[in-house]
């Protein structure tokens, strides 16, 4: 066994209008790994996707802006510096309504995948 050096991500299609930007640094697209994901999200002002209910834990901190997220009892303005932690089963709806988006940076827990997200239709 060894480090496994990642030199770069690789940019995975987003979901929402406008489009946003996601490069993933470790996950299944990148690394083939199913345990975890690491990406790096740009979202532009006004940002929105359809809501979740994913079969994963997601570990949100965001870095620049803000992250709206919206849950079955309200929602949630996580602003830079602040983090968030959505639980799998639970819905949820990402959104970046702010003047200036937001950059962040989301840990899932197994890997995000398109198969386990269950987007709202």
């Amino acid at each position: 066994m060894m480090p496994e050096f990642i030199d770069g991500p690789t940019r995975v299609a987003a979901v929402g209008e406008p489009p946003k930007l996601i490069e993933e640094y470790v996950g299944r697209v990148n690394t083939g790994d199913t345990t975890i994901s690491v990406a790096r999200m740009q979202s532009p002002p006004g940002w929105s996707e359809p809501g979740q209910r994913p079969e994963f834990d997601e570990y949100t901190l965001v870095l620049r802006g803000m992250l709206r997220v919206e849950h079955e009892g309200g929602a949630i303005e996580v602003r830079a510096g602040q983090s968030i932690i959505t639980r799998k089963g639970e819905w949820v709806r990402y959104s970046t309504p702010g003047s200036e988006g937001a950059e962040y940076v989301a840990v899932c827990n197994p890997a995000f995948g398109p198969d386990i997200v269950h987007r709202d239709e």
